[in-house]
């Protein structure tokens, strides 16, 4: 479910965009002295502003491709075709190119999914933008690690866990509350002696599916899996066969 902005975040989404007037646009100035939350928005709105054009704009000086261009018809079954062509090479895919990881044991099918589940969006988007923080990658550090848990389940409405990565030389930094497509999730920040960081972020899911999933958007590997009706997500920087063991360490203490 989609949350609705409240009006204060619509009008702090126009500021960022400049879609005010000047007399508003001073308003909103005004209000953001007084208010660091607020502040705090605008902020990660510009930061997510900046990362999609960095994301983006580089397709604007991509040549249009000569297919586009040309202007010869096609038969009116083509669409047809190209469909059914399609749906064959999916289901190749889904019968050919399925691996498993080993999970105590328990052999864990590991999909590629023809189109990116929002939590791959949600997860790499926050990883893009918590992990390079140097000052407050998180909003409770592990230092208050019991107010986190009671902070985090009171607001995702059941009890969270935060799983230990010490075996894998990641130590826990903090967490914050994050929001998500579903309404609130949380996000868990790790870190290794050499500055490497990784997120396990969830949230709520109308999913029942408990397989485990890989992805890669933008240089960031992605796990993630449902389980009762929270879909999990860890994330980092690195390689496929890097993550995959943490990531593994994470299912197990989670759904164990």
């Amino acid at each position: 479910m989609k949350q609705t902005l409240t009006p204060e975040q619509e009008k702090l989404h126009a500021y960022v965009d400049n879609q005010l007037d000047s007399a508003t646009a001073e308003s909103v100035e005004n209000h953001l002295t007084k208010n660091p939350e607020a502040c705090r928005q605008v902020d990660e709105y510009q930061q997510i502003n900046s990362l999609l054009k960095q994301l983006y704009d580089p397709m604007l000086e991509e040549p249009i491709p000569p297919a586009l261009l040309q202007t010869r018809p096609r038969h009116k079954y083509w669409p047809i075709v190209k469909q059914m062509a399609a749906a064959l090479i999916l289901l190749a895919i889904g019968l050919f190119s399925g691996f498993y990881l080993g999970l105590n044991q328990t052999l864990v099918p590991v999909t590629a999914e023809k189109e990116l589940d929002h939590v791959v969006t949600e997860a790499a988007m926050a990883y893009a933008v918590y992990a390079p923080e140097v000052r407050h990658p998180v909003e409770v550090s592990a230092n208050e690690q019991d107010h986190l848990v009671s902070w985090l389940s009171k607001r995702m409405g059941r009890q969270i866990i935060i799983p230990r990565l010490e075996s894998h030389n990641m130590q826990l930094l903090g967490g914050r509350l994050i929001s998500s497509d579903d309404g609130p999730g949380a996000l868990l920040m790790y870190e290794d002696e050499h500055g490497q960081r990784i997120i396990l972020y969830a949230c709520h899911s109308t999913g029942n599916s408990s397989a485990f999933h890989y992805a890669k958007q933008n240089e960031v590997s992605v796990f993630y899996w449902v389980d009762d009706a929270i879909e999990y997500a860890i994330a980092g920087d690195m390689r496929k066969d890097q993550l995959r063991p943490m990531a593994e360490s994470v299912y197990n203490q989670l759904n164990f």
